[in-house]
C-alpha cells in the first residue's frame, strides 16, 4: 500500500452557517455526516471532477473517511473529510468539498466549516476535548486563524483548540 504524507490543506471557509446554504435560493439545508461507503467511491473521482484520490485515503488503516450530505438527499456527497484519531485530538488530512461547491458559482456555502465542526465534535467523543490539528498552505493560515478560530503553532501546523471547536459545534450541531 502507498504510504501517504502530509497533505497541507487549503479549503476555504466561504461562511459560517447553521448547516448549509443554498446560494441561489438563500435556504439553509440540515446535514449529516457518515462513513464513506467503498461502493460509493465510484462518485468521488478525478473524472468526476474531485481533485484527491479518495481511494487512497479510505484504503489507508488509520484513516475515517466521512462525507456529507443534506438529510432530505443523502444520495448526493457535498463535501469529504478525511481524519485520523490521535490519543489527544484528531488530525485533518484532508478536506475537499464537491466539484459543484467550489468556486465563484458553487451550489452551496458552509460546507468545509461543517465538516471541520465534525471533526471537533468527533474529537470531543473520542477524548480528545475538541483538539483537531492539520497542515495549512501559507496563504491560508490567517485565513484559519480568522475564520475557525485556529492556532498557528509554526510551519504549516494549525491547532483548533476546545474553546474554538466548541464554537464550531455549536453553529453547526442544535442537538
Amino acid at each position: 500500500m502507498a504510504k501517504s504524507v502530509n497533505q497541507l490543506l487549503d479549503f476555504e471557509i466561504d461562511k459560517l452557517t447553521d448547516s448549509i446554504l443554498n446560494r441561489i435560493s438563500g435556504d439553509s439545508f440540515e446535514t449529516q455526516v457518515a462513513l464513506l461507503k467503498k461502493q460509493e467511491l465510484k462518485e468521488v473521482t478525478k473524472t468526476k471532477g474531485w481533485n484527491f484520490n479518495w481511494k487512497l485515503e479510505l484504503a489507508q488503516n488509520d484513516r475515517e473517511v466521512y462525507k456529507l450530505t443534506i438529510i432530505s438527499n443523502p444520495h448526493i456527497i457535498q463535501g469529504l473529510s478525511s481524519l485520523t484519531i490521535k490519543p489527544d485530538h484528531v488530525y485533518l488530512n484532508l478536506l475537499e468539498n464537491a466539484p459543484f461547491n467550489m468556486g465563484k458559482d458553487k451550489l452551496y456555502e458552509g460546507v468545509a466549516g461543517n465538516l471541520v465542526a465534525f471533526a471537533c465534535k468527533l474529537s470531543f467523543q473520542r477524548g480528545g476535548q475538541g483538539f483537531v490539528s492539520f497542515q495549512a498552505k501559507t496563504k491560508l493560515i490567517n485565513h484559519y486563524v480568522k475564520t475557525l478560530g485556529a492556532y498557528h503553532f509554526g510551519g504549516h501546523l494549525m491547532v483548533i483548540d476546545t474553546v474554538a471547536a466548541q464554537k464550531l459545534i455549536d453553529k453547526y450541531f442544535k442537538s
